[in-house]
C-alpha cells in the first residue's frame, strides 16, 4: 500500500477544513448570505479598522496657513523617499544596468555551478508571477477610479524609482541567504535584516526588524497575495460561468481554486518556478496583445488619452490637495502592483543559482519595468482611451468593460487571463508566506501555513472588495517599514558590491557566453 505523505495529509486536511467551515452555507443559500454579511462586518470592524489606525496614519504634507492641509499616509511617503534615496545612492542603476539585466536574464552570464535552486529566468518569472497579477488589471482600474487618469502617470514614476529599490533588496537577498544541507534556500528580508545588520553591530535591531517583516509578510500573503486575487478573479469568472454569481457559486469557486492552488504549493520553489516560467509569459502575451488591439482600434483617441493622463497628473483644479491626492493614489497602487521596497521579491530571487548577488539584483530591477511601466500602463491606456473610466464601476469590471468596447468576446478571454494571473500570484505569494512561517516557527510546521493559506483563498471570495483591498494594502505596504530601514542601513554594503561588480564587468573579467539558455 502506498504510504500517505505529509503533502497528501495537508491536502486532505485543507479539504476537510473547507468542508467543515463551508458545507452548511453552501447548501443553504439564505443562511450563507447571512453568514457572509456577518463575516464581512466582523472582518471590517475587528481586523481592517484597527490596522488602519496603526499603519496608515497620516502626516501633514502641506498647510496653506488657513487650516486646510494635505495629508499623506506615512507608509506611502516612506516608499517614495526610500525609492528616491536608492536611485541616487546607486547612481541611477535602474538606467545604466538595464541592458546588462536583459543579457543576464537570457542566460549569457550563467555558469551553472553556483548555489541555489532555480535559474535566473525562473527566479524572475517566479517573482513576476507574484507581482504581475490582478493589481495590473483591477488595481490600475481602482487607481483611475480613486485618483483619476493622472494616477497612471504617477504609477510609472513610482515604478521607475522602484527599480532601484528592487535592485538593492534582491542583491541583499542573495548576499545573506541561508542554504541548507539539501540545497533548500531561506532568504529575503528575514535573513538580510538579521544577518546583514549583525555585520554593522546592530544585531538586536536586525532581529526585531526581521520579526516584524515576517509577521507582516504572512499577512500580505493572505491578503494581497491571496484574498484580493481570489476576490477579483471570482468577480470576472462570473462573466464566463452562469450561476456563479450566487452565494453557493462563490463557495464552490473558492473551494475549487483552493484545491488547484494546493496542488502546486504543496511542492517547493522548483515546482513553483517551473509553473511560473510557463504561465507568466503566456499571461503577459495574451493580455498585452489584446491591449495593443484595443489601443490600435482607438488610435484616433490615443493622443487625447495621453493628454488626459498627463494633464490630470499635474492638475491644480482641486488645488494642491488634488495634485498630491492623485500622486498618492498612483504611488500606492504602484507599490501594491510591483512591490518595490516591500521586500517580498527578495525571497524568490534568493533561491537563484548564482554566486553574484549584484547580478541577481540587476535582473530584479527589470521587474517593476515589466510589471508597471509596461503592463499597468497598458491597462491605464485601455481604460482611458475607451472612456470606460467615465462610467460607473470599479476594479476588474471597469477593465473588462474597456476591452469589451472593441472586442465584445474578449471578457471571456480576459476571464482566462485573470484566472491565470490570480493562480500564479497566489502560488508565488504562498511561497513567500511559507518562507516567513519557517523563519518564525521552523520547517516542520510549513504545511500548517499552507492549509491556512488555502482556507483564506475561500474566504477571499466571500469578503467585499473594500475590506479585502484595504487589508491587502495594510499588510503589503506595511512590509516596507522594516525592510526599507534595513536596506538603507545596508546600502553602503550594496554600493561597494555594485562598484566591484561593475569594475569587473567593464574590465572584461566577466565574459558572456556565446549562446544563451533559460
Amino acid at each position: 500500500m502506498k504510504r500517505i505523505t505529509p503533502h497528501l495529509w495537508a491536502t486532505a486536511l485543507s479539504v476537510s477544513c473547507a468542508v467543515t467551515l463551508f458545507a452548511g452555507p453552501v447548501f443553504a443559500e439564505e443562511g450563507a448570505q447571512g453568514w457572509q454579511d456577518s463575516l464581512n462586518a466582523f472582518f471590517g470592524a475587528y481586523v481592517v479598522a484597527p490596522l488602519v489606525k496603526v499603519l496608515f496614519f497620516d502626516v501633514a504634507f502641506w498647510d496653506n496657513g488657513s487650516g486646510d492641509s494635505v495629508q499623506i499616509p506615512f507608509i506611502v511617503a516612506w516608499l517614495v523617499l526610500g525609492a528616491s534615496f536608492f536611485t541616487l545612492r546607486f547612481s541611477f542603476v535602474n538606467i545604466r544596468a538595464f541592458g546588462h539585466a536583459l543579457a543576464v536574464t537570457v542566460g549569457r552570464y550563467d555558469r551553472g555551478e553556483a548555489e541555489g535552486e532555480v535559474s535566473h529566468f525562473k527566479a524572475l518569472t517566479s517573482a513576476l508571477s507574484g507581482t504581475v497579477g490582478l493589481g495590473n488589471i483591477a488595481g490600475v482600474a481602482v487607481a483611475v477610479h480613486q485618483g483619476g487618469p493622472g494616477a497612471v502617470f504617477w504609477m510609472m514614476v513610482a515604478a521607475f524609482l522602484g527599480m532601484s529599490s528592487k535592485f538593492a533588496e534582491c542583491t541583499l537577498g542573495v548576499m545573506f541567504r541561508d542554504v541548507g544541507d539539501g540545497g533548500r534556500v531561506l532568504g529575503g528580508p528575514m535573513s538580510y535584516l538579521r544577518k546583514g545588520l549583525a555585520t554593522l553591530k546592530l544585531s538586536r535591531l536586525g532581529r526585531v526588524l526581521a520579526l516584524v517583516f515576517a509577521v507582516m509578510c504572512l499577512g500580505g500573503s493572505l491578503g494581497g497575495g491571496n484574498m484580493f486575487q481570489a476576490n477579483q478573479s471570482y468577480a470576472q469568472m462570473q462573466v464566463l460561468i452562469p450561476g456563479l454569481e450566487t452565494t453557493t457559486g462563490g463557495w464552490v469557486y473558492g473551494v475549487v481554486i483552493a484545491l488547484l492552488v494546493g496542488v502546486v504549493i504543496l511542492g517547493n520553489i522548483k515546482r513553483i518556478g517551473a509553473v511560473a516560467s510557463f504561465l507568466t509569459p503566456i499571461m503577459c502575451a495574451i493580455y498585452l496583445i489584446a491591449g495593443v488591439i484595443i489601443i490600435v482600434a482607438n488610435a484616433g483617441e490615443l493622443a487625447r488619452a495621453t493628454g488626459v493622463i498627463l494633464g490630470e497628473a499635474f492638475t491644480l483644479r482641486a488645488g494642491w490637495g488634488g495634485l498630491v491626492g492623485v500622486l498618492l493614489v498612483g504611488f500606492k497602487r504602484a507599490a501594491f502592483s510591483n512591490e518595490a521596497g516591500i521586500g517580498s521579491a527578495a525571497i524568490a530571487y534568493s533561491a537563484a543559482n548564482t554566486d553574484e548577488p549584484v547580478r541577481e539584483g540587476i535582473i530584479a530591477l527589470l521587474e517593476p519595468f515589466i510589471d508597471t511601466i509596461i503592463v499597468c500602463t497598458m491597462t491605464g491606456l485601455v481604460v482611458v482611451v475607451t472612456g470606460a473610466y467615465l462610467e460607473e464601476g470599479n476594479g476588474i469590471v471597469m477593465t473588462s468593460r474597456a476591452f469589451a468596447s472593441v472586442l465584445p468576446w474578449f471578457p471571456k478571454v480576459l476571464c482566462l487571463a485573470v484566472f491565470l494571473f490570480a493562480v500564479s500570484t497566489m502560488i508565488t505569494w504562498s511561497y513567500y508566506g511559507e518562507r516567513c512561517w519557517v523563519f518564525l516557527f521552523g520547517q516542520r510546521g510549513s504545511n500548517v501555513y499552507k492549509v491556512i493559506f488555502l482556507v483564506f483563498v475561500v474566504l477571499g471570495v466571500q469578503l467585499n472588495l473594500e475590506n479585502v483591498i484595504t487589508f491587502s494594502d495594510l499588510m503589503v505596504l506595511g512590509m516596507a517599514l522594516p525592510n526599507i530601514i534595513g536596506v538603507v542601513l545596508l546600502s553602503g554594503t550594496v554600493r561597494r558590491a555594485l562598484d566591484d561588480y561593475w569594475r569587473r564587468l567593464k574590465s572584461g573579467e566577466m565574459k558572456p557566453r556565446t549562446t544563451s539558455f533559460f
